[in-house]
């Protein structure tokens, strides 16, 4: 043994000896799940209709969508594992590794990695206490085949098995790639078929049926909860040399408590930290004198999130200028809201939010032009002060059906059935000459999340105040309550 290697700890722990092994294999109740898991997730019977839909629109083809593996933090610990979205959709499973395979006459076999059998020979028996990892001493209870079976109501396999499953037989193969590399590298890649086939797990996505936007309404609720729990921590807030972490924390302690957690990262803007449009740092001292621009969402146990912003004067009153660039953001967001309607092009609420924009520039003299002159695609200066889109679809992602086609969704029409944000908003840069000196460092989003229905959109979250007026009285009752 080298020097080096004598010196390298590896892992803390004390060596099992022989007899601390023969031990541990002894002894042990046969258990199940606590707390009990029950007959079927909740989504069981919307997964078994989502995998039957995917296998008609690839009749003959071997389907494979992995959950994704653990990925390391730090030395030996890992994030807090998250499954990809489409193997979430198509099974309500969340373990890592795991592997749905829908084969060529349709029938789905899920190869997941079961609870570990404690008097087993080897290391298999020896799993549940060694393996930091995987074992259930540390990271708690796996599911054995049976319960997962009754859990998810699909025939399920040890993932031992998943390479003979994967041998090529001759059968086409479509692939959710770079998701898992063990999986990757057991099939043969077919470039456009597997591009075709990520885009049509995201594309199938797009229209939520009734169990998803039922299970989106309640991030929204949540979410609603939390900005309430905001509010009323924000004189404690103020007080702190970190304001903006401390609204991330409150916020984040009821997305634990409700959900899973957060949906995305908190955005905890104040004053010119708002003009920051993906402003996460969240480590700035909030002063009454600004607004905290507060973008955030609960994300459910079963992976939906919501995604709302409010922008709100810290002070309990919006001064002048701040009500100026305000009215400004949310008469763009109630025109955008106004488009919305099945048959609708997608980009249809963000045009009319921006002109509302623009022309609200130009009157205040910020723009030196006319709304239809910086509107037109060869100028767009108007962007200056207000960069990004109005908004996207919602769903188990906060930026959900990313992969889509440009012409089923960017440059596509609503359906009902569609969740999506309009969220416009104006971003005047502290260091901007362009614009008179009262107006710098602001920064204004009101967001809001909403289902396209038959005759029209409903707001999900209409529990929060968007009108200045509504907001204002909303703070004031929460902060004397």
């Amino acid at each position: 043994m080298t020097e080096n290697a004598a010196l390298n700890t590896g892992s803390h722990d004390l060596p099992v000896s022989d007899a601390l092994a023969a031990f541990m294999a002894e002894e042990w109740d046969a258990t199940a799940m606590a707390p009990a898991a029950p007959s079927a997730a909740p989504a069981a019977a919307w997964t078994a209709k989502r995998r039957t839909a995917l296998a008609e629109r690839f009749p003959g083809e071997r389907l494979v969508i992995p959950s994704g593996n653990l990925k390391t933090r730090s030395n030996d610990c890992d994030y807090r594992f998250r499954p990809h979205s489409a193997f979430t959709y198509l099974t309500g499973d969340q373990e890592p590794d795991d592997v749905l395979v829908i084969d060529r006459d349709g029938a789905s076999t899920l190869f997941l990695r079961p609870r570990s059998p404690r008097s087993a020979p080897g290391a298999a028996g020896q799993e549940f206490y060694r393996d930091r990892r995987y074992g259930e001493f540390w990271v708690g209870r796996r599911p054995d085949l049976a319960e997962a079976e009754a859990r998810f109501q699909v025939e399920c396999a040890p993932l031992a098995e998943l390479p003979r499953a994967l041998a090529g037989d001759g059968v086409p193969y479509r692939v959710l790639r770079g998701v898992d590399t063990s999986v990757d590298a057991a099939t043969w890649a077919r470039d456009e078929a597997d591009a075709e086939f990520a885009t049509h797990l995201a594309e199938m996505r797009l229209v939520k049926d009734d169990w998803e936007i039922a299970e989106l309404q309640f991030a929204v609720d949540a979410t609603s909860r939390g900005f309430e729990d905001v509010v009323r921590a924000l004189p404690a807030a103020l007080r702190h040399a970190r304001g903006e972490r401390y609204v991330e924390g409150v916020f984040g302690l009821r997305a634990r408590l409700e959900g899973n957690a957060t949906g995305y990262e908190t955005i905890a803007a104040s004053g010119a930290h708002a003009c920051v449009l993906h402003w996460i740092r969240n480590d700035g001292r909030m002063s009454p004198d600004d607004l905290l621009l507060l973008d955030a969402g609960v994300e459910t146990d079963r992976l939906y999130t919501a995604d709302i912003t409010r922008t709100l004067p810290l002070s309990g009153r919006f001064s002048p200028i701040q009500r100026q660039v305000y009215e400004l953001v949310y008469e763009a967001q109630n025109t955008a809201i106004e488009t919305l309607r099945p048959g609708a092009r997608f980009r249809d609420f963000h045009q009319a939010a921006m002109r509302v924009i623009a022309e609200g520039l130009r009157e205040w003299g910020v723009l030196r032009i006319g709304a239809d002159e910086a509107m037109d695609p060869e100028s767009g200066v108007y962007r200056r002060y207000t960069l990004c889109s109005s908004g996207h679809m919602l769903g188990l992602d906060v930026h959900d059906c990313a992969k889509a086609r440009a012409n089923t969704y960017l440059d596509g029409v609503l359906a009902e059935g569609n969740v999506l944000t309009v969220e416009p908003g104006l971003y005047l840069q502290p260091d901007d000459l362009t614009l008179p000196p009262e107006f710098r460092g602001i920064g204004v989003r009101i967001e809001d999340d909403l289902v396209i229905t038959a005759s029209g959109a409903r707001l999900m979250s209409a529990a929060l105040p968007r009108h200045p007026d509504e907001l204002e009285g909303w703070m004031s009752t929460l902060l004397h309550s």
